[in-house]
């Protein structure tokens, strides 16, 4: 069974940093592109940033220079380091799996980053 468990969501003032973690299992975590989506109520769902199997990454343009993704695979997790955070982030951020040759894409429950004073 495929799990995706996020954390670190919460409450964080303006200009603060969060750090998410994405804790896979069920999977060859290493063979996965694994990604950071968010959506806001009415809103489409979109990326964050991503990384894949060889490390590379690729952000939205809204976060670049401030947010970091980052993963261990010895750990199985993946993280996303947030700073310079701004109410525009506000969202449900969800984690993704995702191996395209297998055909497979899982997500996570996804948990709630608040920005706001």
């Amino acid at each position: 069974q495929v799990q995706l468990v996020e954390s670190g969501g919460g409450l964080v003032q303006p200009g603060g940093s969060l750090r998410l973690s994405c804790a896979a299992s069920g999977i060859i975590f290493s063979w996965y592109t694994m990604g950071w989506y968010r959506q806001v109520p009415g809103k489409q769902r979109e990326l964050v940033a991503r990384i894949t199997s060889g490390d590379s990454t690729n952000y939205a343009d809204s976060v670049k220079g401030r947010f970091t993704v980052s993963r261990d695979n010895a750990k199985n997790t993946m993280y996303l380091q947030m700073n310079s955070l701004k109410p525009d982030d506000t969202a449900v951020y969800y984690c993704n799996a995702d191996h395209t040759v297998l055909s497979r894409d899982y997500w996570g429950q996804g948990t709630q980053v608040t920005v706001s004073s």
